[in-house]
């Protein structure tokens, strides 16, 4: 018997056996536990797929509020850079590793990491009020998301208006663009117009930030073209000379501790 032979036996058991097996299992199921398609065959054991119209207007509403809650939860990430300490910090220091020539030291997840450590240093007396004001008697039933939103909005509205107090100028720009009536009070400023102007203000001292750091960094950059120039090595590049003078200024000035106390108590509070 060659080996043609014996494949083709092989296959004959095995087409012998699965009819065998499906012929059992139809026998035991019964032509009554086929389900025709429709209604019927979307029905599975423990299981209740049973869609029914919602009874009352409370029914909608809580769907309506369980969607908004998802979409906050969706945008959050959106919400902790752009209407917190994040976005200023982090600007500045993509500043301070530019300034300093480096390109891969330190990597941007780190300094996105310190940024964030840092926002939640900056912004935890805020975070604790939202949280036992909003959160903790929304998760207890006993307020709704109307009002847990408004228990979020205040603290946060506080923070960024604090931050544009003395500069004012940002939040006029934006009143006077949305045909706005003049504000009396904070209270007055909607926050539609609140938010974009407190971005537009982090975002401006973010870069008078950067320009200031810049500055000691371009001098020692002119010092040392200057001083290849008049040598004569103009085929050498600057920055690989004044990179490590730049690292040792920056070290010698104990320059992360130095910055970051300055920036967090650019913030205020602290």
């Amino acid at each position: 018997m060659n080996r043609k032979t014996i494949a083709k036996l092989i296959f004959v058991v095995l087409l012998v056996v699965i009819g065998a097996t499906s012929a059992s299992a139809q026998d035991q199921l019964g032509l009554d536990d086929i389900l025709a398609p429709g209604e019927d065959s979307l029905q599975i054991p423990f299981v209740n797929l049973e869609i029914r119209e919602p009874a009352t207007g409370e029914e909608v509403a809580l769907s309506l509020q369980l969607l908004l809650l998802l979409s906050v939860l969706t945008l959050a990430p959106s919400i902790i850079i752009l209407l917190t300490s994040f976005l200023r910090i982090a600007i500045v220091f993509d500043f301070v590793k530019r300034a300093l020539s480096l390109q891969q030291v330190p990597p941007t997840q780190v300094l996105m990491g310190i940024a964030l450590f840092l926002t939640l240093f900056i912004m935890w007396p805020t975070f604790t009020v939202v949280y036992e004001n909003a959160f903790v008697p929304l998760a207890a039933g006993e307020i709704g998301v109307e009002e847990a939103y408004r228990e979020f909005e205040g603290p946060m509205r506080i923070f960024m208006y604090r931050q544009m107090e003395d500069n004012p100028d940002t939040i006029r720009l934006f009143m006077r663009m949305g045909n706005m009536p003049a504000p009396v009070t904070f209270a007055d400023v909607p926050t539609q117009a609140l938010i974009p102007a407190f971005i537009l203000h982090e975002l401006t001292v973010a870069f008078r930030i950067g320009i200031l750091l810049f500055i000691p960094f371009i001098l020692i950059d002119m010092v040392v073209a200057s001083t290849l120039m008049s040598m004569g090595m103009i085929m050498l590049p600057p920055i690989m000379i004044s990179l490590p003078f730049k690292l040792i200024l920056f070290v010698l000035v104990d320059g992360w501790t130095l910055l970051t106390q300055q920036l967090v108590a650019s913030f205020g509070g602290f």
